[in-house]
């Protein structure tokens, strides 16, 4: 069922908040997953103090007028969210006009009918502003956490997304599998109140998860976090082309890349590249990768390359590259990358939305 399908007693659904912008706009957010800062000897801080640091910055990115503000979800130690629709209703009540959002919610490891339950609960909270993204997630806590099997990782996403996808519609639910027990007939509460509630999926770049994402006819995001963004261009077409042989309206294509904003390009560079170099080894000692330097963070900072670190100037640029690349209607930084300091990362969201965004905008009305 599809956004422009559904209306409640109080009349006719609104525009859904995730059709295509046009050829000459783009929506700018931020997501984050909580990344857990360092104390000046370099220990960790505590968890909590990076949640209340973390509501700063989604006051603030309100503040300064930007689109979304997402978190995700995480199981380990380097992150402080693990639960992102209690987060996402604290900053409800602490922003005005910010759209809110999971960036991703693991999906797999949860139990669909909660998640919606708690996504439109935080809806109601923030008069409508509530949006879920839903993924696989690319950490594999949360199964032994939950007491799940790897061996099912398939299998529990493409269930619960079917699943999912029956409650969103607001109707009694029928469902049947073998990932849980069956529904026959029963109503899931509470209900948005004029909408259904906007839901994307993330997608790491397979044309087996495009398709998906195209069946259930959901806007979809890319998480572009290496090698250069318009290598996604045909899992973009795919993605579109999908979409009209299922019979969907056009939704919004989303993209979403690590970066950093400073004055200059240089200071972007200087405070981010030690934290993005720590936060890129451990990761990638955990997956096997060869270890990183200075060459390849210099390749991603290039102006087709996957990370948008610089002045409001060049990030302004790298945007709309990736604009007329891939036709995107929305574009998510990921601000945080390991212990960046919590000062930077407020520079950061206050130039993405006086300096940034004015700028593309500029830049796509010419």
């Amino acid at each position: 069922m599809t956004e422009t399908q559904h209306a409640t007693a109080a009349g006719p659904a609104p525009a859904s908040p995730t059709a295509p912008v046009g050829a000459n706009r783009i929506l700018l957010g931020l997501n984050t997953f909580g990344d857990v800062g360092e104390n000046p000897d370099g220990s960790p801080q505590p968890h909590a103090q990076a949640l209340r640091q973390l509501l700063e910055q989604a006051e603030l990115a309100d503040a300064v007028g930007l689109h979304s503000f997402g978190v995700g979800e995480h199981h380990r130690q380097d992150y402080a969210v693990s639960a992102p629709e209690v987060f996402l209703a604290a900053a409800a009540a602490r922003t005005q006009q910010i759209r809110l959002g999971s960036a991703v919610t693991v999906l797999s490891s949860d139990d669909p009918i909660r998640v919606f339950q708690r996504f439109s609960t935080v809806d109601a909270i923030s008069n409508g502003r509530a949006e879920v993204m839903l993924g696989r997630g690319s950490f594999v806590e949360s199964f032994p956490l939950f007491g799940l099997d790897l061996a099912d990782y398939e299998v529990l996403f493409e269930e619960k997304l079917e699943l999912f996808d029956k409650v969103r519609a607001q109707k009694p639910v029928h469902w049947e599998g073998r990932t849980r027990p069956a529904l026959h007939g029963l109503s899931v509460y509470p209900p948005l109140e004029h909408h259904l509630l906007p839901t994307w999926i993330g997608v790491g770049g397979t044309p087996e998860s495009v398709l998906r994402c195209a069946q259930y006819g959901y806007p979809i995001i890319f998480a572009i976090i290496g090698g250069q963004p318009r290598s996604f261009g045909p899992l973009a077409d795919l993605y579109r082309e999908a979409m009209g042989k299922y019979g969907h309206p056009a939704q919004q294509v989303a993209t979403h890349s690590p970066g950093h904003v400073a004055d200059t390009d240089e200071a972007a560079k200087v405070e981010f590249f030690p934290h993005w170099l720590k936060l890129r080894n451990k990761l990638g000692a955990e997956r096997g990768w060869g270890p990183a330097g200075r060459g390849e963070f210099e390749a991603l900072c290039a102006p087709e390359g996957a990370l948008y670190v610089g002045s409001p100037e060049t990030v302004a640029g790298k945007i709309v590259r990736l604009k007329k690349d891939l036709g995107a209607d929305r574009f998510d930084l990921k601000y945080s990358s390991g212990p960046l300091p919590h000062a930077a990362m407020l520079r950061s969201i206050e130039l993405m939305g006086t300096a940034v965004a004015p700028r593309v905008a500029e830049l796509l009305a010419g």
